[in-house]
């Protein structure tokens, strides 16, 4: 495959219709992309990963915290995270959707 193209509200159907919180629809050696989502006061369950990761928020606001450290994201937050550092969304205020996009696989 040398590119294609995906439509953000079809992936989200297909998420929902599979009752998931995470659904991957790209897997590539160098990368792998999914759309996560998480419903208002839900909690987070993510543990630290083994790739580097970004996080663009489609909508939704909630706290993302990584280590010691928790700021305010919404609509549009772009959101880089190091390989094993422990993070997750807190206080989610609304139905928080995002792109995940995580780096090549290191195992």
């Amino acid at each position: 495959m040398d590119w294609k193209t995906f439509d953000i509200l079809d992936l989200a159907e297909e998420q929902r219709a599979g009752d998931l919180d995470y659904l991957e629809f790209l897997k590539v050696s160098t990368l792998r992309t999914g759309l996560y989502e998480l419903k208002a006061g839900a909690e987070d369950p993510q543990q630290p990963h083994t790739q580097d990761e970004v996080y663009y928020v489609i909508q939704g606001r909630a706290v993302f915290e990584a280590g010691s450290e928790a700021r305010p994201v919404a609509s549009g937050s772009v959101i880089y995270v190091r390989a094993g550092v422990d993070h997750r969304f807190r206080e989610i205020t609304e139905d928080l959707q995002t792109l995940v996009f995580f780096s090549a696989h290191t195992s």
